[in-house]
């Protein structure tokens, strides 16, 4: 299958994106840590059923850059619990997808929220940098924005 037609089928599954969101095994997570893959994750930011919020420090958002359109908010910085969800707010009732390094601090942020039973999250196991769960962002080609420009189009509520 080329590129073209697996961008088409992915684009096409997106109107199922919240169905495929609680259902119990998406990328063999369970039904309380649901999963994307970043491909599938920035398809959904592009078709606005998604917003995706990086919780790594300044330093990496510095030396990677952030996904284009995605919000940095430190989970390093004080604030971070007010300022995640007051982007789950901001959100709208699309689900909120958590992105790190390698999957491992997005991993702890949603065990954290399944443990205090905060829903309409997603975790991107990927990462930027790659990990078991896929290349990741920076490898698949996925655009990045430098951290200036991240910073300066985070919403006013969440600088």
């Amino acid at each position: 299958m080329n590129f073209l037609m697996t961008r088409r089928a992915v684009l096409s599954g997106l109107t199922a994106l919240p169905v495929t969101l609680t259902a119990p095994a998406v990328l063999g997570q369970s039904e309380s840590q649901p999963a994307l893959s970043v491909s599938v994750a920035y398809d959904a930011l592009l078709a606005d059923q998604l917003r995706i919020v990086d919780v790594r420090t300044r330093k990496e958002w510095q030396t990677t850059g952030v996904g284009a359109g995605v919000w940095p908010i430190s989970m390093h910085e004080n604030g971070f619990t007010a300022r995640l969800f007051t982007a789950s707010r901001l959100a709208a009732g699309r689900p909120v997808a958590v992105i790190c390094a390698t999957g491992g601090r997005s991993g702890t942020v949603m065990q954290w929220l399944a443990r205090t039973n905060k829903r309409g999250f997603v975790d991107i196991p990927e990462g930027m940098l790659g990990s078991e769960a896929g290349p990741g962002w920076l490898t698949t080609g996925l655009p990045v924005v430098s951290m200036a420009q991240a910073l300066a189009a985070l919403p006013n509520e969440l600088s």
